[in-house]
């Protein structure tokens, strides 16, 4: 099986500055400079206006040092197209999509990287709906940025205000909260949020106080520059060591923006995004909430996941790597629950994109009603033994040939009908990931290791 990197879909031509998840870039450098994301936001401006109603955008963002000079200029550009700024100050990804639709925003903007590193920044839109852009919306955005600063200028009575929103919050609070069943209380249970010194470090801790925990906070105290460092979601130790020092009950780790969450159980023992999509559609079937007969996954969720959901008279949709292709399937299929073993899961019932917060709350709900372990509640299965190797090379494209080919046949066939294998291109690097899953670990690193000499030794 051939699959695509989360960072290399097919782009459409006319993008080149848009990637999979909206704008991104070493902040101050490139796309992401003053000048740039002013040009940004007055092509967004222009593209999203539609009409002689007043235009609103709604702006939020995490806690980069580069989030102070990126705000301004995003506004800017807005306000030059004639849109008013609505400034919502850091909060979560979900909330600012939430946020989008609940202000009857015509636009919404994040301003993050991510689980990436502090000196990344970027820009990810939302439309009216609260679903991230498609690619012909990008492309016009893209387009109208090529006309520079000149074109799209309101009148100068035309342009836009800028007020900052104080309850942005509060608002998102409330709605995390609400999506907590009434009857359950957190009573009891002591939880460790690590909120990686992102965008929920004020409102994650608030909401799990406020349904009862004993909280225990770690990365809750953003410096502009310790984003994502050492903890969150992408380093999780922190979240464990936290579990066992405290001797919680359950570790609950957010990445920079909030949309990924990871999990770990009593022991510190991670429970990764698969586990969590298992535990939330076995309960969500048994309440009858669960819609479409299955989960949304990609092509890099485990076998065992797919067997579980067997098991349960559920089905596995696979997608390629990346959000919003789970989200396009969900949408496509009719499904409500979907999602990547990163930890990306998407509960449509709530949200338009991931909500890490609203995802462990579904996790605590269950630990809550049935009164058990964490590590009884979120071990549904064995995951099937599973390996992966990058493997670098000089130009052109290595799958193309004939040697790779046969050498993936070759693979496929080894591993029959109870084994799977995965190969993407990277489109950020030049790199083929090699991913092989099968009951006999030793079958998959000689599968992946004969599979990686192929392609390492091709010349396309």
């Amino acid at each position: 099986m051939r699959g695509d990197d989360e960072a290399a879909p097919k782009k459409p031509q006319d993008r080149k500055i848009f990637g999979t998840d909206g704008v991104r870039g070493l902040a101050n450098s490139g796309r992401m400079t003053p000048n740039a994301i002013m040009r940004l936001g007055l092509a967004a401006g222009r593209a999203f206006k539609n009409g002689a109603h007043r235009h609103r955008v709604v702006v939020g963002k995490d806690t980069r040092l580069s989030g102070y000079m990126i705000e301004p200029a995003l506004t800017a550009g807005f306000a030059a197209a004639g849109m008013d700024v609505f400034l919502l100050g850091p909060l979560p990804t979900p909330a600012m999509a939430m946020l989008t639709r609940s202000l009857r925003a015509d636009l919404g903007v994040m301003i993050s990287a991510s689980h990436n590193p502090y000196h990344d920044n970027g820009v990810k839109f939302f439309g009216p709906d609260g679903y991230k852009l498609s690619d012909e919306r990008e492309a016009l955005i893209e387009r109208y940025m090529a006309d520079g600063t000149d074109a799209g200028l309101a009148d100068p009575d035309s342009l836009g205000r800028v007020k900052r929103v104080d309850d942005a919050g509060a608002r998102y609070i409330e709605f995390a909260k609400n999506s907590f069943p009434k009857s359950l209380s957190l009573e009891g249970l002591r939880v460790v949020i690590d909120c990686a010194h992102g965008a929920a470090y004020k409102v994650a801790p608030t909401v799990l106080w406020e349904l009862g925990a004993e909280k225990i906070e770690v990365g809750v105290e953003p410096d502009g520059f310790n984003i994502n460092r050492q903890c969150g979601s992408t380093s999780p130790k922190a979240m464990q060591d936290a579990v066992k020092e405290y001797r919680a009950d359950i570790g609950i780790a957010l990445d920079g923006d909030a949309d990924r969450v990871m999990i770990c159980d009593e022991n510190g023992e991670i429970i990764d995004g698969d586990q969590i999509l298992a535990v939330i559609a076995k309960s969500w079937k048994a309440k009858g909430k669960l819609k479409g007969g299955g989960v949304v996954s990609t092509i890099m969720s485990n076998m065992g996941l797919e067997r579980f959901m067997a098991a349960e008279g559920l089905r596995l949709e696979r997608t390629k790597v990346g959000d919003r292709y789970v989200v396009e399937a969900m949408r496509a299929k009719g499904m409500n629950v979907g999602g990547e073993p990163s930890g990306h899961v998407i509960l449509s019932d709530y949200a338009t994109t991931g909500d890490g917060l609203v995802t462990a709350l579904q996790v605590l709900a269950v630990v809550a009603g049935e009164s058990r372990k964490v590590s009884d509640v979120c071990r549904n299965y064995d995951s099937v033994p599973q390996h992966t190797e990058n493997i670098r090379y000089a130009d052109g494209d290595p799958l193309a040939d004939e040697s790779v080919k046969s050498a993936v046949k070759a693979a496929e066939t080894r591993l029959g009908a109870k084994g799977r294998l995965v190969i993407r291109p990277s489109g950020t690097e030049p790199v083929i990931r090699v991913t092989a899953e099968a009951d006999d670990m030793r079958l998959v690193k000689s599968v992946v290791a004969d599979l990686a000499k192929a392609v390492a030794a091709a010349r396309p």
